[in-house]
């Protein structure tokens, strides 16, 4: 399959996307490739719909995605928000909701202030009433045509759809910013620890595996459930052996920044490989990789095409080289793009 089949493909499941509505109970016909590096979509297929919305989990799913991954942030009432942040400003119409006005405030969050409308200042029911945005407009429009059309979700809701579906898909929430909850007296581990017991998707065989940038907040949830946990690791440059030693005693995947495994030259070029890969195997930690995306803004210097930030580049390359490292799985905002790589 070319990678321009590929992309026409893709531009026809975009231009049925008004039809999503009908596909929580759709059937996928891809089948996963366990015995391959799995496919992660990352906030859903992303890279078409706005992201975590259940239509963008469902896209990503048509599209042959092995795991979907809802970014989750804790709601005033406790709930189990899918968002990529505790602000909402950047991926909801609540700035267009004069009733709201007076919500907006300047918290911090890992020590830094940030002003914006924060989702643990509305009830479930309130937050229910905003819709979904597209983040990156100029480089995705697209996906910002449907601004306004698909309405915010909870984590349990994500579980319902992706129990009506006819072949396994994994979750994997990642848990933000742990520590600005704590700081409130709110416990996220809890909230996500509660909701899996309750539905009995917390055990290591569970199709559910748990993320985090914070290692402490792993290690606590890990008291009360029994799933796969996976260290977010951002950045470039080498990890210790001793540091990796650690995590093979606690977690079951590191997850890494992509420039952990080639970085990037002075000139924003991919670079030789570092042997972060096989380093982690050895000791029987997975390895993930975050996050491709199509445009070249997001690219390597050598791998994009012309100089539009918005247009595509040699992705499929790029995937290449990290699939030829024997990578586990991929976080893409673009889900039919890395299995098209992955199956050629």
């Amino acid at each position: 399959m070319s990678l321009k089949s590929v992309l026409l493909r893709g531009a026809a499941v975009l231009t049925a996307a008004g039809a999503l509505a009908g596909l929580a109970a759709a059937p996928a016909a891809a089948k996963p490739h366990h015995d391959e590096p799995l496919v992660i979509a990352h906030r859903g297929a992303s890279g078409y719909l706005p992201e975590h919305t259940l239509e963008a989990y469902a896209l990503a799913v048509e599209m042959g995605a092995d795991v979907i991954e809802p970014d989750l942030v804790l709601t005033k009432d406790g709930e189990l928000l899918a968002r990529h942040e505790p602000v909402l400003d950047e991926t909801t119409d609540v700035a267009a909701h004069p009733e709201f006005a007076d919500r907006k405030t300047t918290k911090l969050i890992d020590g830094k202030p940030v002003t914006g409308f924060f989702a643990d200042d509305f009830t479930l029911a309130e937050l229910k009433t905003l819709r979904a945005e597209e983040r990156l407009p100029d480089l995705r429009p697209g996906s910002a045509e449907h601004d306004g059309q698909f309405e915010l979700v909870t984590y349990d809701e994500v579980l319902d759809y992706v129990d009506t579906l006819d072949r396994k898909v994994i979750t994997y929430p990642e848990m933000k910013h742990p520590s600005y909850y704590g700081d409130k007296g709110m416990s996220i581990e809890d909230a996500l620890a509660d909701l899996l017991e309750e539905r009995k998707l917390d055990r290591k065989r569970s199709p559910v595996w748990i993320q985090s940038f914070e290692y402490e907040s792993l290690l606590t949830i890990a008291e009360r459930v029994d799933n796969r946990i996976g260290l977010n690791i951002d950045g470039q440059g080498a990890i210790a052996n001793a540091t990796l030693d650690e995590y093979a005693q606690t977690l079951d995947t590191v997850s890494l920044n992509k420039n952990r495994i080639f970085p990037r030259a002075a000139d924003g070029s991919i670079s030789e490989p570092t042997d972060i890969v096989k380093r982690a195997h050895r000791r029987g930690l997975d390895v993930h990789v975050w996050t491709f995306r199509a445009e070249n803004s997001f690219l390597p210097a050598n791998l994009r095409e012309g100089s539009d930030p918005a247009a595509w580049g040699d992705i499929e390359a790029e995937f290449e080289l990290f699939y030829d490292l024997g990578v586990d799985a991929v976080f893409s905002d673009f889900p039919d793009l890395a299995v098209a790589a992955r199956d050629c």
